[in-house]
């Protein structure tokens, strides 16, 4: 299911201190029906904070939250709603399960202190059972569980009594990478099926690329670029986003112009030809950042070019399926991935033609 034009969710001015710290520091955003909205951004950037903000378990110092119009936070006009009065749901990295509860009594308690009656409550419980794939395991306590069917029975006690939003901080960082990746998969097709909206919290940037319709870049408490995936990869609004979203790969130059054409001067008397830098003044220090997959490499040293640096094999590793190469070039020396079917060797010249560049100030 798509996400709607409808705004479920919208957040304006959020900050939280603690003592001289701004966790969260003037977040603004909006989240619309039915979307994968996640927030994305290393360990301490304040995601997680605000994730609770959202929840109700922790007030803020200043700002605004609406959910379906309706304001649960205000430091304006004084109004915070407590937690079990949002209708909202929410996953922990722990999954927080009750152990002492079998698989059919944690999913259905959620219910049973909202007053529902007996027979919806069953008929209720297990149509969410069935919808995380834990039916057969009713009665199972959850240290009988794997990770994978603990954390999606956090997930269908959250989801059981039909949230307005859904909030997840890192559910699958307790799993490891095989499982994370199918249960990547799942979560994708359970939240497309149901259409809940979804506000996620992750410091891995292909669960956050995977799952999104959009997701807001974190850094010191302050939100960098929100959009789309593909947008946040392709156009990053700053030298964060672009380090943090992917694979980065970085040369350290100065600005210089030649004949009307721009260069970024590098260490071993090298320069690139660089586009879209009027903004930058001349003779400044930058930094000429391009993705891996926007390098050519070519055996031996090539034919000079405006976009060609030489470089030399450092390092070779066979990591199935392909090599990882260590290479220098131009003062920098980085890791690039190369198919089994092309065997470089330590000690080895190469050529790297680079196809797209970005330039930022340092």
């Amino acid at each position: 299911m798509k996400a709607s034009a409808e705004v479920l969710l919208r957040v304006k001015r959020l900050c939280r201190r603690y003592g001289a710290v701004d966790a969260v520091d003037d977040v603004s955003f909006e989240v619309f029906r039915g979307e994968f909205f996640s927030l994305l951004g290393p360990s301490g950037c304040g995601k997680s904070t605000t994730l609770r903000l959202l929840a109700g378990l922790e007030e803020p110092d200043s700002g605004e939250i609406r959910l379906k119009g309706e304001v649960v936070v205000s430091d304006r006009d004084r109004i915070f709603v407590s937690a079990e009065e949002r209708h909202i749901g929410l996953v922990f990295q722990s999954y927080a399960v009750w152990p002492h509860m079998t698989v059919f009594q944690n999913v259905a308690y959620p219910l049973e202190v909202r007053r529902w009656k007996r027979p919806e409550i069953r008929r209720k419980a297990e149509q969410v059972l069935g919808l995380v794939g834990l039916t057969g395991l009713e009665n199972r306590r959850p240290a009988e569980l794997s990770g994978g069917q603990q954390q999606r029975l956090a997930l269908g006690r959250s989801l059981v009594y039909e949230p307005d939003l859904l909030l997840l901080d890192e559910p699958l960082s307790n799993v490891d990478a095989k499982l994370r990746e199918q249960l990547r998969i799942e979560l994708k097709k359970l939240q497309q099926s149901i259409g809940i909206t979804i506000v996620y919290v992750t410091h891995d940037q292909s669960e956050a690329m995977a799952l999104s319709h959009r997701l807001a870049v974190m850094n010191r408490g302050r939100i960098e670029q929100i959009g789309r995936p593909e947008e946040v990869y392709k156009a990053p609004g700053t030298f964060f986003v672009q380090s943090f979203v992917g694979r980065l790969i970085t040369f350290e130059g100065r600005l210089a112009e030649r004949s009307s054409q721009r260069f970024v001067e590098l260490p071993g008397e090298r320069a690139i030809a660089v586009r879209d830098s009027r903004a930058i003044p001349n003779d400044s220090h930058v930094c000429l950042a391009v993705r891996p997959e926007d390098i050519e490499i070519e055996t031996g040293e090539g034919a000079p070019g405006a976009q060609a640096l030489p470089g030399k094999v450092q390092d070779v590793a066979y990591v199935g399926g392909h090599y990882e190469c260590a290479i220098e070039a131009a003062g920098s020396e980085f890791v690039l991935d190369m198919p089994a079917s092309v065997r470089l060797a330590r000690g080895q010249a190469v050529t790297l033609h680079l196809k797209e560049t970005t330039l930022w100030p340092r």
